[in-house]
């Protein structure tokens, strides 16, 4: 099975890297380390000669703090092209347009997040199954990607309080990500700034396995 290290020593020892044919998907609450995984993928993959696809749906990115994670990273930035959709819409066709054009030059596709839209458009439509089904069709186009071209898709993904439980999290797009995602890793703040990363769904790791780690200021690292 075609993988691609995460960046990050901790994540790959928990993962055994990302799998290429397939959509991960990283969710978690604000603050819990998604987009610096993000971007510690991003550094990985362009470190090994190959372009990265980045759509950055909430203006996550920050070059202040990818400049703390790589030295070189004018060049770095050099082999990403940024797409920053502002409806569903647009989102749709930027997965659409790539579908059907990407190449064996590009490593990895980042989707963070994926969930803004949808919301948007869920809260503001009477009819839910539209939404539920432009997402799916979205989903569709990323796993054409990761299955057709062996470019792995990495999503960040939104969670919300569950009504009946309030120490329950659930993830936006409840079972349309599960079902698209063939790796589901969820991420949750621990004490003193640490986090957890937990494995939510994996084809070959066992589920609820774990790793604990800091966000440092020029990498992250595993922690007790």
């Amino acid at each position: 099975m075609k993988r691609i290290s995460a960046g990050i020593l901790v994540i790959d020892k928990l993962l055994g890297g990302y799998e290429a044919d397939c959509v991960t998907t990283v969710y978690g609450p604000a603050g819990s380390g998604k987009t610096n995984l993000c971007m510690f993928c991003l550094k990985a993959v362009v470190e090994e000669g190959k372009k990265v696809i980045y759509v950055d749906t909430e203006g996550s990115f920050s070059v202040d703090r990818f400049k703390q994670i790589c030295q070189d990273y004018d060049k770095a930035l050099e082999n990403v092209i940024f797409i920053k959709p502002i409806s569903l819409e647009e989102q749709k066709k930027a997965f659409d347009i790539l579908r059907k054009n990407l190449n064996d030059k590009v490593g990895l596709v980042i989707v963070d997040s994926i969930a803004p839209f949808y919301r948007l458009q869920y809260s503001n439509t009477q009819d839910i199954q539209d939404a539920n089904r432009e997402l799916s069709l979205q989903l569709n186009f990323l796993t054409e990607i990761a299955r057709r071209k062996e470019i792995p898709v990495l999503i960040t993904n939104q969670v919300y309080a569950s009504f009946d439980d309030k120490n329950k999290v659930n993830m936006v797009g409840g079972d349309i990500l599960k079902y698209a995602s063939k790796c589901l890793i969820e991420l949750q703040k621990a004490h003193k700034g640490k986090r957890v990363a937990i494995i939510r769904k994996h084809r070959s790791m066992p589920e609820g396995k774990e790793a604990v780690f800091e966000i440092k200021e020029k990498e992250i690292v595993e922690a007790e």
